[in-house]
């Protein structure tokens, strides 16, 4: 009876304790990273640190305003092609279509950095866009490969989705573009909230595919997070990894509660509606 509690704990413990202990080191008034200071008391000095550390501020500006435009992106163009592969049945083309969304979900990142950035070359050499390489080419690249997942989440939606609601709307005298807007968006929010959030951690946490397309002056933060680490870890990096694992708790809390409350919103209207 005990031995599947033990495997849980000793997974999640696995898991967990690597991050628990780094969040602890941040707190440490060594500068040795592995090694805990016991003549002093915890400190905050390398948040401090952190703060005042401009490439670091400098790159984590730079990767929000990608990760933000990447998950935007995303989102309507995954949403997109979803839709068209659980609703428009079998059309000329689906299959290509539905290899083409799930192929970079496959495809080792390497292939795919290395391939985009040719890409990119080829274009600014046949039409002179884009420009280099930098926060455009970055984004593109991000989007390319986020727009796959949020696919896949909301052509899972649309599946189990209730076409019922959608049909009785219509047969009321709307139009398809109200009863997307008044319906099935506001049903399917859950699932483009969740590929919103995928898609900016995987813009967020990015490295391989970044370092391909990036140029002078648009290093992301991961970047500078991988660049400073093969130098050597500093405990301002530990505190770094800390805010960053708060800001990613915080959204997956606050996703969890946008989707609970939506549940039984959607619940207490439905006992309403049956109730009438």
């Amino acid at each position: 009876m005990m031995l599947l509690p033990t495997i849980l704990a000793f997974g999640f413990a696995f898991l967990y304790v690597p991050i628990l202990s780094m969040v602890v080191y941040s707190f440490n008034a060594s500068r040795l990273v592995t090694v805990w200071d016991a003549a002093h008391s915890p400190t905050l000095k390398w948040y401090g640190q952190l703060l005042q550390n401009r490439q670091i501020l400098d790159a984590a500006v730079l990767s929000l305003k990608i990760a933000i435009m990447n998950a935007t992106g995303a989102v309507i163009l995954g949403t997109m092609a979803g839709f068209a592969l659980a609703r428009f049945g079998q059309f000329r083309g689906r299959a290509l279509l539905g290899g083409l969304t799930t192929a970079p979900l496959v495809l080792p990142e390497i292939i795919t950095g290395l391939s985009l950035l040719l890409l990119f070359v080829a274009m600014e050499q046949l039409i002179g866009w884009p420009r280099g390489r930098g926060v455009t080419t970055i984004t593109i690249a991000h989007v390319s490969f986020s727009l796959s997942y949020v696919a896949v989440i909301v052509q899972a939606r649309l599946i189990g989705f209730d076409e019922s609601l959608e049909e009785a709307a219509l047969d009321l005298g709307a139009r398809p573009a109200t009863v997307f807007r008044r319906i099935t968006l506001p049903l399917i929010a859950p699932a483009l909230l969740s590929g919103w959030l995928l898609s900016f951690t995987l813009s967020w946490d990015d490295v391989v595919i970044s370092q391909f397309v990036a140029g002078p002056g648009s290093s992301t933060l991961p970047m500078v997070i991988f660049s400073k680490v093969r130098l050597g870890v500093s405990p301002d990096v530990n505190a770094l990894a800390t805010l960053m694992v708060s800001l990613v708790a915080v959204g997956v809390v606050a996703s969890a509660l946008f989707v609970q409350s939506r549940e039984r919103r959607r619940a207490r209207e439905m006992r309403m509606a049956l109730a009438t």
